[in-house]
């Protein structure tokens, strides 16, 4: 049981930028400059620690590292009951994230977790 999962378009908008960046790391902002937007950065360059929550690892095919998945502990106490899918839709991305030049967007969809998921995760 994973807290996050990710569309087959995510995987292969993945698979693109990690030919590209080399290994890759997702942060799920806040809602400061670009809304709450799961944000795809060069593994490390988003510095994660303390205040943040490692909600999982994400396994690409085709990409050779695992690609991390991080939360902000303030916004995760919002979405703890929550599965998270991180998808790919045509709009305009964040200027931060790694996605933004080809004119896509990563977003997250999300739904409860049963009570059964949740007792799998404490």
């Amino acid at each position: 049981m994973s807290r996050v999962d990710l569309t087959e378009a995510a995987a292969d908008l993945l698979r693109r930028l990690a030919d590209v960046h080399g290994p890759l790391m997702f942060h799920q902002s806040g809602g400061c400059c670009d809304g709450s937007a799961p944000m795809c950065y060069p593994a490390g360059e988003f510095r994660t620690g303390e205040a943040d929550v490692h909600l999982g690892d994400l396994d690409v095919a085709g990409v050779h590292d695992p690609v991390p998945v991080w939360m902000s502990r303030s916004q995760f106490e919002y979405w703890k009951h929550t599965h998270l899918t991180i998808d790919v839709v045509k709009g305009r991305g964040s200027g931060f994230s790694l996605e933004a030049p080809e004119g896509v967007r990563f977003l997250i969809r999300s739904r409860l977790l049963t009570d059964e998921e949740l007792q799998t995760l404490a």
